[in-house]
């Protein structure tokens, strides 16, 4: 920063300093206007008894080097001025610019928050409840369930015996065939099962499809019994899990909140100090005058006698 003449409640005020300058530019210009008009020679003519000027001379003042002394003095003067106004005023746009620093204000984390996913489960299914049988209890199944489906192909309607027991009430008790022209031999037809055997198979087999049916229902609702309990506890388990995890977040959200709340309020506190010492410091630079050099005073003091008395 250059250095400059700028001090408190002590010299000229701006206002001051600005009518100097342009005084001391108006001075200025009305010397080296004097300079601009002068030339090396006059042009005159003779005409009858008459002179007449053609070109008027205007030779250097006799003061030119006092001339020139005071037009540089005016100018180093209104210099002098300029530098402190820009001086001043720089200073107070820098100070308006100026922003609070608050880096040393520590901004709060976000919160981390926790997930179910890592320690909820997931249903089961099927698959899982026949997992969960003996090796003892999946062969009885297996043994049970292919005995109802042996067994059921063989009594259900269409099958085997369902069709010997419709096609018996049919059988005709002789059939006649024709081996010579004109004559019929008859053929002897014997029966192998009566209906009444036929029921009895049925109902044998019937009863022995029913108790492996039933076994094999067994073993399934078992699994699915099993299926659902599991469903059941891993539904209470998520929920459980979850509950903790939500208020574990909530607590972390508020901690949060409270934080964040009071970095704000520290924030504005840093801003609001800033202000009041900007404040006072746009006043301390607006009560600033310059201090005149003694080299530039007599200069100073002639316009501020003429500013006076205007």
């Amino acid at each position: 920063m250059k250095k400059n003449n700028l001090l408190p409640n002590k010299g000229l005020s701006l206002s001051q300093a600005q009518s100097i300058s342009n005084l001391c530019n108006q001075r200025a210009n009305e010397i080296q206007k004097k300079f601009d008009a002068v030339n090396n020679f006059s042009k005159t003519l003779e005409l009858g008894d008459k002179t007449r000027t053609l070109q008027k001379g205007e030779p250097l003042p006799t003061n030119t080097v006092d001339l020139i002394k005071e037009k540089a003095r005016l100018h180093a003067c209104q210099a002098f001025l300029m530098e402190n106004i820009k001086a001043k005023d720089g200073m107070l746009l820098a100070t308006k610019a100026a922003n609070a620093n608050i880096s040393g204000v520590e901004h709060p984390k976000q919160p981390v928050y926790e997930s179910p996913a890592a320690n909820t489960f997931s249903e089961v299914d099927e698959t899982w409840g026949w997992a969960q049988l003996t090796v003892k209890e999946l062969n009885e199944f297996m043994e049970a369930e292919a005995f109802a489906a042996h067994i059921g192909q063989f009594i259900h309607s269409g099958s085997l015996l369902d069709g010997l027991r419709k096609s018996l009430p049919k059988v005709p008790t002789i059939e006649w065939i024709t081996i010579k022209d004109g004559e019929k031999t008859p053929v002897d037809i014997e029966v192998h099962h009566t209906s009444e055997e036929l029921m009895l198979l049925h109902e044998e087999l019937a009863a022995q499809h029913r108790k492996y049916e039933q076994r094999v229902n067994y073993f399934k609702a078992k699994v699915k019994n099993l299926v659902t309990a599991k469903n059941a506890e891993i539904a209470e388990h998520n929920a459980k899990i979850h509950n903790e995890v939500e208020k574990a977040n909530k607590l972390l959200a508020n901690q949060y909140e409270l934080a964040f709340r009071e970095y704000t309020d520290n924030v504005q506190s840093v801003r609001n100090e800033f202000e009041k010492a900007r404040q006072k410091r746009i006043s301390e630079i607006a009560s600033m005058r310059i201090d005149v050099d003694a080299r530039f005073q007599d200069v100073v003091d002639e316009f501020l006698k003429q500013l006076e008395n205007e």
